[in-house]
């Protein structure tokens, strides 16, 4: 039972991350991240993430990324690079977007943390850091803010 609950819910969050990604602020390439960022004006929120085995990781995902607070603040204010680095092979990256996101971990992610999250402008210049506390939506936000 506990099984079908959490496979539920797994749907349930990928469907919400899916439906927020054709919004069209939500990114899982640099470049097109950049491009966004520089015609809006906007920074860009990059973050590292193992979808699938990273616990935290799925909470911010759950918690912060997906909520409605959140989501009506970066909608026109950020471009989210969600770079997702998974273990099992059913959620497998293609090769292409497998190196992206580690060409992109090898610069900005020495240290492997999961999951990092960083604020930057459109030249991929980094504001800061950003951490993930199980805070609100309305604390990260304004947390973001502050960076800003």
């Amino acid at each position: 039972m506990k099984q079908l609950i959490f496979l539920a819910v797994l749907l349930f969050t990928a469907h919400l991350g899916y439906s927020q990604k054709s919004e069209g602020f939500w990114f899982g390439d640099i470049e097109e991240a950049s491009d966004y960022a520089t015609t809006n004006e906007v920074p860009i929120l990059m973050v590292f993430a193992g979808s699938d085995w990273c616990k935290p990781c799925m909470q911010f995902k759950k918690d912060i990324l997906t909520s409605e607070q959140f989501t009506d603040y970066a909608s026109g204010k950020l471009a989210i690079l969600y770079l997702d680095f998974p273990m099992r092979k059913q959620n497998k990256l293609s090769e292409e977007q497998t190196a992206h996101n580690e060409k992109l971990a090898e610069k900005y992610n020495k240290s492997g943390a999961f999951p990092a999250i960083l604020l930057m402008d459109a030249n991929q210049n980094v504001y800061g850091p950003l951490e993930f506390k199980r805070q609100s939506p309305d604390d990260f936000i304004k947390s973001c803010k502050a960076l800003l």
